[in-house]
């Protein structure tokens, strides 16, 4: 009889800490500890873990994160992300807060400067498709182009347990092209969010029908004689940002992970820890661990 393959419920940190903070900072409520610093957002974030770890009963997990906004994309692009706000004040404390409350709930942690955590994530699973089986919970989209046969997305929805469920299947069902080449559909249409343009005139539906009649950005490129004039002159028009944005797109898959896999075992939260959290002023998820 063969055993089941470990599974890794694989968080992404800052998507759940941003969910959180603002689920709370709309209305004002801060939950700010002892100190006057803000928690609402490492609250809110262990409670969402918590709550996905007792939906999905793991056997590994880990939480993985941005170390600094400069990444690698912004030495490709200095556009990249430029439109973005920076982060509040009451949340900028809270990220090392996270990590440390993490760490100490008997998450393992995973970073890497000048990458993102999608690049973290993305590694994680290629390091381990073979010896695991993963759900990654995130509100990411651009997560989609790691779904796998090893690999489902959970992406948050509502409150702290409704998901919208991805897996391989459901993705090709829908959109009708391998997820490997989400990327190239993101490259033609672009990110307004993450600050790139893909090809002006180009939407998500043009953008997928060219990438499911003709594959990647360079098959499509290849065969520019066979698109409409309309279409062609587009891209030719801004064939670099093109390029560009695929490369700003693809989600990295070789980030070094320093860590074996046993190293993700779910631990028990010891009662010791009660201590911790009521000393930070983590009182509402102090409350919750001990009903």
């Amino acid at each position: 009889m063969t055993q089941d393959k470990p599974h890794v419920l694989i968080v992404d940190g800052m998507a759940l800490l941003f969910r959180s903070f603002f689920a709370t900072a709309m209305s004002g409520n801060y939950f700010k500890n002892d100190k006057g610093v803000p928690t609402n957002a490492v609250q809110g974030f262990a409670r969402h873990v918590l709550a996905a770890q007792n939906l999905i009963q793991p056997t590994h997990m880990a939480i993985c994160w941005d170390k600094g906004a400069h990444t690698f994309r912004n030495e490709l692009y200095d556009g990249y992300k430029a439109n973005r706000p920076k982060p509040a004040e009451e949340l900028i404390p809270q990220f090392d807060m996270a990590q440390d409350l993490s760490k100490h709930l008997g998450w393992m942690n995973f970073g890497i400067v000048g990458m993102e955590a999608d690049d973290t994530i993305a590694s994680i699973t290629h390091k381990w498709q073979d010896d695991a089986k993963f759900t990654i919970v995130s509100g990411d989209k651009d997560l989609l182009q790691l779904l796998h046969p090893s690999t489902e997305i959970a992406f948050t929805k509502k409150g702290f347990t409704i998901y919208d469920v991805y897996n391989e299947a459901r993705f090709i069902e829908e959109y009708g092209i391998s997820p490997l080449l989400f990327p190239d559909v993101k490259a033609f249409m672009g990110d307004t969010s993450d600050g790139y343009a893909g090809v002006k005139g180009i939407g998500p539906k043009t953008a997928l029908q060219l990438v499911q009649t003709y594959g990647t950005v360079e098959k499509v490129i290849e065969s520019l004689p066979l698109l409409k004039a309309g279409q062609r002159t587009k891209i030719e028009t801004d064939l670099e940002m093109l390029k560009l944005s695929k490369e700003l797109a693809t989600i990295r898959r070789d980030v070094p992970i320093e860590a074996e896999l046993d190293h993700l075992i779910v631990q028990d939260i010891a009662s010791t820890k009660f201590d911790y959290l009521y000393e930070h002023g983590y009182t509402i998820l102090a409350r919750q661990l001990q009903k």
